[in-house]
């Protein structure tokens, strides 16, 4: 493998793609050290300014308009509308794709987001490249807009999502199902009474994580203000991700909590927050759930992105690891229930169950085999 070359194209459209990105490449490092690897942020300004302008529109359109999303990620869903909608964005996006391709000349490349990959299968085929293209689908739910010909490896969640690509003409042997790449430091952090003693958390009250993934979505602000009515004290970990005004919210409301209120921005301790709790509040995204997976960690879920994340939301409940609150219903009296013991222990063993710590190690394996042959 000396001399080999692998490109790892994602989009920082939230944080999971970049972690199922980060995990699969540091894998592809502990397996092979001496391959030359490269990752990048396809959506990201320095790579094209139209890209990270398309960027900022989807953002926007998430915060102010998500119902507009959702007919968009529907009408993109079926047959002959998402072919026109990938055919777009392919074709926008390739000249950033042929000029990576040429600056790094990869023989593989692995994407974790449809849009680079969209943009390195129009490249193959219309630029004569040829490279290994392998893919990653950070969803628990297949979509039309991740389906495209001329890829050679597909990394995805569920046995029926491989079931679903073969009923639409996918050849069975380029389907691997792995389960969505995390980190596999989720394996090796400490027990939960240690998590807790190196985040200076008290050790005698419950911990309610909360988290809004990177952009810190998800009405946090209100949540707080609602867990305020609950008895008993609780510690609440708040992580706010790069939104700064909530950040600045959270950290007014836990100056005057009846709670033990404790306030992050974007942080790396993410995971150590994690273990250090018994319930987290979070929106369904793919990566969040994959990780509370791993660390047996009951979730409750609100305010989905239409779309992939409401699909997210199904499959996590139906499997008995978390609860969807719905519009309307009171987040206080849920977190009471949650928090007890035989409800919150049932789910730790359903969650458990769900989880695939083993993905990112078994994508960079066959990713490595791939380009072998």
């Amino acid at each position: 493998m000396q001399g080999k070359r692998i490109l790892i194209l994602t989009a920082s459209i939230g944080s999971g793609h970049i972690k199922a990105a980060e995990a699969v490449a540091a894998e592809l490092r502990r397996q092979q050290p001496d391959v030359g690897l490269t990752m990048i942020d396809f959506m990201s300004r320095k790579i094209s300014i139209l890209h990270w302008l398309m960027k900022k529109i989807y953002l926007v359109m998430l915060a102010l308009i998500p119902n507009i999303y959702d007919l968009c990620y529907k009408a993109s869903g079926g047959a002959s509308g998402g072919t026109l909608v990938q055919k777009a964005f392919a074709c926008v996006m390739l000249p950033a794709m042929r000029r990576l391709v040429k600056k790094y000349r990869p023989d593989a490349v692995v994407c974790t987001h449809p849009f680079p990959e969209g943009a390195a299968a129009l490249c193959k085929r219309w630029c004569g490249t040829d490279f290994q293209l392998s893919v990653v689908m950070t969803d628990y739910s297949l979509h039309q807009i991740w389906l495209y010909r001329g890829v050679e490896q597909y990394f995805m969640a569920l046995p029926t999502m491989a079931e679903g690509m073969v009923a639409r003409g996918f050849e069975r042997q380029r389907l691997f199902v792995t389960g969505i790449p995390v980190a596999s430091s989720l394996t090796r952090l400490p027990g939960q009474q240690r998590a807790r003693a190196q985040l200076q958390l008290p050790l005698d009250q419950p911990v309610v994580l909360l988290m809004g993934g990177g952009l810190g979505l998800g009405g946090i602000a209100r949540t707080l203000q609602e867990l305020e009515q609950l008895p008993g004290r609780l510690t609440l970990l708040v992580v706010a991700g790069r939104n700064k005004r909530l950040c600045a919210q959270a950290q007014e409301l836990a100056a005057r909590s009846a709670h033990t209120v404790r306030v992050w921005g974007y942080t790396d301790e993410a995971q150590l927050l994690m273990r250090a709790a018994d319930l987290v509040i979070t929106k369904p995204g793919a990566l969040t759930m994959s990780e509370a997976f791993v660390l047996g960690l009951p979730m409750l879920l609100h305010d989905p992105i239409p779309g992939p994340e409401t699909e997210n939301a199904i499959y996590a409940t139906r499997h008995g690891a978390a609860v969807w609150l719905h519009p309307g219903e009171r987040i206080a009296p849920a977190v009471q229930e949650l928090l007890g013991h035989a409800r919150s222990q049932q789910m730790r063993r359903s969650a458990l169950a769900c989880a695939r710590p083993e993905a990112a190690e078994a994508i960079a394996r066959q990713v490595l085999a791939g380009m072998k042959l």
